[in-house]
């Protein structure tokens, strides 16, 4: 790390004065769609990410939108990061265009300064916005504006660059790394993009395994990464400069892992920090990335599972939380690579054709802490949770205590699947350790689970334990209490049934974030103190019309 300071400081002392041109060497434009609805609420003042709403306003007599004050630190990160330039893009209005004016304005004079807003991810990621909608913001304003604009994006380029290599362990060193040369070919820095294509392969090897999957464990931040390096490749590419090898390398296997987590209505399955990503957006980064093939079965050494037979698919994670790493004490930004991470593991999501079934309840990382941990907790997630104590534990900056061994193991036969898997979550609190084994069958028409609480002290009892499917919001569901089973029926009119044995079967309520709030239900298997082995079931069966709609 001394060796990284000094050198950095030499890097910063030997920067000659940027030249600032007139407009950019190079003109770009941001790949990927915006959000109109997003847009519109812009005009009206309120700025809204992954979930959460805060007012986002250039009124001179509006309180800022760029301090402390304004909204949690993961909130006003975005913020500062104008992506959001995309939604009031796809306004396609002199209005959006006259606001984002007015928001670059006010972010000049009021929230330049913020320290969160110096962050380098944060400020790589609006050089990259300013830059990819420079057309849209800046080509046609008035002089004055547009040279404010270019110093800044200067001033900040230089700060960016010479913060390389990135301390952040998760995606935001590849936003940082993308900034860098957004702005060295804009600017026509090539001292800058010598630095930048210094520090990209090291980078490319520790944001992603081998098998592809991104370092944060979250099917989110596996599509984001993954267009940043097609934004990073084209600009290269369109600089006149040859990628590294390893680059072409990384974003084939992203692209496939980036497959494993899709259900069957194309869009992401909701671990760790992630939303139901639109399947359009997906299919356009698959696209652009040149990503070819079927999903694969398993990320090695990522940790997610896929078991897949006839039209039934259930996606499992099962390997330990990413790394971490503390926050940085002057941005409130975490700078690990669990800074989304949940207390998920051994969580599963299943889905059947188009529709899902069992599903986590989603994410909000925006938002303030107790709602934003409500959603990270184990009782989100459609597993076991051990004494209302979560496998891991949530902290500000991602995780404390956490599962330390986490293993798995993996069987096929004649189009049979079987996952087995333990974590030790619970080792320190309880001296336990959580199994569970998955089953489906070739048909795809039976799934099964048994779920054990092995005690490591000889002769202990387990404390009771809950294990827990949330449903898809467009799955209806009856409880049969003389059958101890729940009757399920998918939007397609498919009937499923969960039954168990070695627990009392209810239905209760939940919420699910997957996009906007609503309301769904969970089927939640309870035990006694001293039970120790859950055994579940679920089939389909023949759609029963009127049935389930009772519940």
């Amino acid at each position: 790390m001394r060796d990284i300071i000094r050198g950095t400081r030499r890097f910063i002392s030997g920067l000659r004065p940027v030249k600032v041109p007139d407009a950019p060497a190079r003109a770009f434009r941001d790949l990927w769609p915006g959000d109109a609805n997003r847009g519109a609420r812009l005009l009206r003042g309120e700025f809204e990410h992954l979930g959460t709403t805060h007012r986002l306003d250039p009124a001179p007599e509006a309180a800022s939108g760029w301090d402390d004050r304004a909204g949690p630190a993961t909130w006003r990160a975005a913020a500062h990061g104008f992506a959001w330039l995309r939604d009031l893009r796809a306004l396609g209005t002199d209005a959006a265009r006259t606001r984002a004016r007015d928001l670059a304005e006010d972010w000049l004079g009021r929230g330049a300064e913020e320290e969160l807003a110096q962050a380098p991810d944060v400020a790589a990621a609006r050089v990259s916005a300013w830059l990819g909608h420079w057309d849209f913001v800046a080509a046609t304003a008035e002089d004055g504006f547009r040279k404010r604009l270019l110093v800044r994006l200067a001033q900040d380029a230089r700060g960016v660059v010479a913060s390389l290599p990135a301390e952040a362990m998760h995606r935001g060193a590849l936003v940082t790394l993308k900034g860098a040369i957004a702005a060295a070919v804009a600017l026509e820095e090539e001292a800058w993009m010598t630095r930048a294509l210094r520090f990209l392969p090291g980078e490319l090897e520790r944001q992603f395994h081998p098998d592809g999957g991104h370092v944060e464990r979250s099917p989110a931040q596996q599509l984001l990464a993954m267009q940043d390096l097609i934004e990073i490749r084209n600009l290269l590419h369109g600089a006149g400069i040859s990628p590294p090898a390893l680059l072409a390398t990384v974003l084939e296997r992203a692209g496939q892992a980036l497959r494993l987590y899709r259900h069957g209505d194309g869009g992401l399955a909701q671990f760790n920090g992630t939303r139901e990503e639109g399947a359009g957006l997906v299919d356009l980064v698959l696209t652009q990335g040149q990503a070819r093939g079927r999903a694969p079965m398993l990320l090695e050494e990522t940790g997610f599972h896929r078991l897949q037979a006839g039209r039934t698919l259930v996606i499992a994670d099962a390997a330990a939380p990413p790394p971490a790493r503390a926050r940085d004490a002057g941005t409130g930004l975490p700078r690990g690579a669990d800074r989304y991470a949940h207390a998920g593991t051994l969580s599963f999501e299943m889905s059947v054709g188009r529709d899902r079934l069992v599903v986590n309840c989603g994410a909000a990382p925006g938002a303030e802490g107790a709602w934003r941990d409500a959603l990270r907790a184990t009782a989100a997630h459609s597993t076991l949770i051990l004494a209302d104590t979560n496998s891991s534990e949530l902290k500000e900056e991602g995780l404390g205590r956490r599962p330390e061994r986490v293993e798995q193991e993996r069987h096929e036969a004649n189009g049979a699947q079987w996952l087995e898997s333990s974590h030790d979550g619970w080792r320190k609190p309880f001296g336990a350790v959580h199994r569970r084994r998955l089953y489906l069958a070739e048909t795809g028409d039976d799934l099964r689970g048994e779920d054990i609480i092995e005690m490591l002290e000889q002769g202990a009892k387990p404390p009771s334990f809950v294990l827990r499917f949330h449903l898809h919001p467009g799955v209806t569901a009856s409880l049969q209490e003389e059958d101890q089973a729940v009757l399920l029926r998918l939007p397609s009119g498919q009937g499923w049934r969960l039954r168990a044995k070695g627990a009392a079967v209810s239905l209760e309520e939940s919420l699910y974030l997957g996009g906007e709030q609503r309301r769904n239900s969970q089927i939640v298997l309870t035990t006694e103190a001293g039970q120790d082995t859950v055994q579940w079931a679920l089939g389909r069966v023949a759609a029963v019309p009127g049935e389930a709609a009772e519940a």
